[in-house]
């Protein structure tokens, strides 16, 4: 038997329930004032005005805080060992970001052991929840062996089902004179012993960068990965202009992410792909790269569907926050604050290929962020202050953790 729980005591609660919108709501957020929540197990039963609120068994006081929906984190990069932070700080002085960095983390995480690996990913998701994220995507793509790369997925499989297989990252120093072996054994040996630990597939598709893969590399890769029976994710676009986008639209990929340097027939492309291919944008990452940032309002102007994520990786981002990607996105790439905030909730989901987050919903899983705020406005608003949080119900009855949730 479950337990139900009652959440009163919200002063504004964002759904991303379309329906619910009306008035001098924000457009898309269904948002619902003196609201409350009915939990039962781990998914929600019933959302209402506060005053209509059935009867619960138990009975949770947010005393005016405001609920949002928990964030949906769908590209990071958590399993590695290792430091870069003098990577970084070259960078502020002008250094270029290549890609090449990659290989430090490789071999950082080839020398760390299984459970160091494991403790140091399950403290990276604990402090993604403190900021309030409750879904996340892990990649693979720092050990580039394949018993390393089988490693880092069992490890990532710990704490999400949502596990991406990239062996694609890069190609590895003991492969850079025989990149074809190298594409053949991640098409082959590594992509058979991974894929019963991933759901998805990804390649990182930047003809501008020496170490990464050129558009017909990527595509050997991805029909290798689709034809396994994994689902597909790309990297494009980031250091320059190529055919990342264009790729991810004609496999029907779920996501291409980072989507910095896109031409008009690329956000074309997105656009006509709006129901299937989502663009995901990693402000964080021109955060640390001082890169130029994407245009975020065109592509929403241009009907293209918009995901925002962290990025979260020890080179390019070494930040797990949501919040702060949703204060550069507002401040930097043209969104409005809740554009931003479904862009972390909703479009992470659909990036991700889910229906039953990124929503507060009876049917959906009771994953909920709190705000030490009266809104969600606040979440831009208060950029660096630590006011989001994952909601934790004490108790038997409380929503567990699962395949889904952080």
């Amino acid at each position: 038997m479950t337990t139900t729980t009652l959440i009163s005591g919200i002063a504004e609660l964002v759904t991303n329930d379309a329906s619910l919108d009306g008035g001098d709501h924000a457009e898309g957020l269904g948002l619902l004032r003196d609201a409350a929540v009915v939990v039962d197990g781990d998914h929600v039963a019933w959302v209402g005005p506060a005053s209509r609120a059935p009867a619960a068994d138990r009975r949770v006081d947010l005393c005016g805080r405001a609920v949002v929906p928990g964030f949906v984190d769908s590209h990071s990069h958590l399993v590695f060992a290792g430091d870069r932070a003098a990577e970084f700080a070259a960078r502020m002085t002008g250094v270029r970001y290549d890609g090449g960095g990659i290989a430090n983390s490789v071999r950082a995480t080839r020398a760390a052991g299984e459970d160091e690996l494991r403790d140091l990913v399950a403290g990276r998701v604990r402090e993604m929840r403190a900021q309030g994220t409750t879904t996340v995507e892990i990649k693979s793509g720092y050990g580039l062996t394949v018993d390393d790369e089988l490693r880092s997925l069992r490890v990532a499989r710990t704490v999400t089902s949502e596990t991406t297989f990239l062996g694609a990252h890069v190609v590895p120093a003991e492969y850079a004179d025989r990149r074809h072996e190298y594409i053949d054994l991640v098409c082959g040996e590594m992509l058979a012993a991974c894929r019963p630990y991933a759901r998805w597939i990804d390649v990182f598709c930047e003809p501008n960068s020496a170490h990464a893969f050129t558009g017909e590399e990527a595509r050997q890769i991805l029909s290798a990965g689709r034809d396994a029976g994994l689902e597909l994710r790309v990297h494009g676009n980031q250091l320059g202009h190529g055919p990342g986008v264009r790729l991810a639209v004609e496999f029907a990929a779920a996501s291409v992410d980072h989507c910095t340097y896109l031409s008009d027939s690329d956000i074309d492309a997105l656009a006509g792909a709006a129901e299937i291919t989502v663009a995901t944008l990693l402000p964080g990452v021109e955060f640390s790269t001082r890169s130029p940032y994407p245009d975020g309002r065109r592509l929403l102007d241009a009907g293209v569907s918009v995901a925002l994520a962290s990025d979260c990786n020890p080179g390019t981002c070494y930040s797990s926050s949501i919040p702060l990607a949703i204060a550069l996105a507002v401040r930097e790439m043209g969104l409005t604050p809740a554009e931003a905030l479904l862009a972390s909730t909703l479009g992470g989901a659909k990036a991700l290929r889910r229906g039953d987050i990124g929503m507060v919903k009876a049917g959906c899983r009771a994953d909920l962020t709190v705000l030490d705020a009266p809104s969600y406005l606040h979440l831009a608003y208060r950029p660096g202050v630590p006011i989001a949080r994952a909601l934790d119900l004490p108790g038997d009855g409380a929503p567990a953790a699962s395949d889904s949730a952080v």
